[in-house]
């Protein structure tokens, strides 16, 4: 019987190309290539479009098989509109349709159940099948989704509903085996949470540093495509486009840069607040900024070495609840980068170490603009951040040097010797 049997619980999955759906999915394609069974119960793909995905249905209960891994898929509630209430019922729908799946999973005897939040709202289940069945239970924060609903007005800033959700999040936490997250500071929060230190590991995000790398000729596609010439410097964002980014600061750089031919901006992506830049682009008459849609998977190194910039764009009371997925693939593809963080978080820490560019104030346009200026007139900077990133991606950020530290992790918890075994493979920080 084997004794490697991996349940991950999440309601992001591959084939979203983006986000936690991406990491959820690499991770399990490594769990199955190095001798794990993996089931996967999850949600029909939808996520950054919103929509979901063509062949997928949002109302029926499907099974696929995937990187090896059973999936399951549970029907969803998408939102045609984004608001706070709605959100939260989209996140509802999941946590409630899975249950029936999730409890029939539990017969399958799996050593380790994986929940990955968001959604919080699928942990009490969660909890309380892994207490029933004997299961140990994994919480990975990818992000602090309450901390972030509070800071960004999803949810109202009301004294009473935050004591009580805060200290129902802080009850659930608790409960689990391990928590992670993927960045030290996210770690010093969930301390703070009253998770004990013992309980926590750190677990980041990854890259495939053999998918994303630099390409020693330059790519002409996008160029081509776009009509932009060989020479000009091109700042892209690339990823989702949602409140918690603000990119109509990027919008708004552009527009002081307008009367600089050489320099051209591309936004690649889907979310929720797409249209609205699209139109604040055409109202500012921005002949310097092309929109484009999601690449697909095969693309996404072709896309990320068009940069010559990259622009890693958050608003400034997001900068350390989330640390931002895309930076890795960025990192990874040996191009400068200009990243928006106040000092003290996750992303200035990493930004720093790598120096692998420039991080300036979030919200702040003088200095954002002021910085994309500098690197477009500075080849041999530029060079010298990109080679700095690849660097950073090769020794801190591969694939299997993080999988090794799970594969630690998971020993010590499903090992009988567990409970009395030296603490020194615990990664906290």
């Amino acid at each position: 019987m084997s004794t490697n049997k991996i349940l991950l619980y999440s309601i992001n999955y591959a084939p979203e190309l983006t986000g936690i759906g991406k990491y959820n999915a690499e991770m399990v394609a490594w769990l199955v290539q190095n001798g794990y069974e993996v089931r996967v119960v999850t949600a029909p793909p939808y996520y950054p479009e919103w929509k979901i995905k063509q062949g997928y249905s949002g109302k029926t209960y499907t099974n696929e098989r995937m990187h090896g891994a059973e999936v399951w898929r549970c029907p969803l509630w998408v939102p045609k509109k984004l608001s706070g209430a709605k959100r939260l019922m989209h996140l509802a729908s999941f946590a409630v349709t899975s249950i029936p799946v999730i409890i029939r999973q539990m017969a399958w005897k799996p050593n380790l159940i994986i929940v990955v939040e968001p959604p919080l709202a699928i942990s009490p289940v969660a909890i309380l099948l892994s207490k029933m069945f004997k299961v140990k239970s994994w919480l990975h924060v990818q992000d602090l989704e309450v901390d972030a609903a509070f800071d960004l007005g999803i949810l109202p800033q009301n004294k009473g509903i935050k004591s009580i959700v805060m200290g129902v999040e802080r009850w659930m936490m608790k409960k689990f085996t391990i928590v992670s997250s993927i960045s030290s500071s996210m770690n010093d929060r969930l301390l703070k949470k009253g998770v004990a230190q013992d309980q926590i590991r750190f677990f980041p995000n990854w890259v495939v540093v053999s998918d994303i790398f630099p390409q020693r000729q330059p790519v002409l596609t996008y160029r081509e495509q776009l009509g932009i010439q060989g020479d000009d410097v091109v700042v892209l964002y690339s990823g989702n486009m949602g409140a918690k980014q603000g990119l109509e600061i990027l919008l708004e750089a552009a527009e002081k840069l307008v009367t600089n031919p050489r320099i051209r901006f591309i936004l690649c992506g889907d979310g929720a607040a797409k249209e609205k830049l699209m139109e604040i682009a055409v109202q500012k008459k921005l002949r310097n900024v092309d929109f484009i849609p999601l690449q697909p998977k095969e693309a996404l190194n072709d896309l990320l070495n068009t940069a010559d910039i990259h622009a890693l764009i958050q608003k400034k009371n997001a900068s350390d609840l989330v640390m931002p997925s895309k930076l890795t693939g960025m990192l990874a593809s040996g191009r400068s980068i200009i990243a928006t963080s106040g000092e003290n978080t996750a992303l200035y820490d990493v930004m720093k170490k790598a120096a692998a560019g420039i991080v300036v104030p979030p919200e702040d346009l003088e200095q954002l603009t002021k910085a994309i200026q500098q690197l477009a007139q500075n080849e041999s900077g530029r060079t010298v951040y990109g080679r700095n990133a690849r660097e950073y991606a090769l020794n801190c950020l591969s694939i299997d040097s993080i999988m090794a530290n799970f594969e630690k992790d998971y020993t010590d918890l499903v090992s009988p010797r567990s409970v009395t075994k030296s603490r020194a493979n615990m990664h906290t920080h």
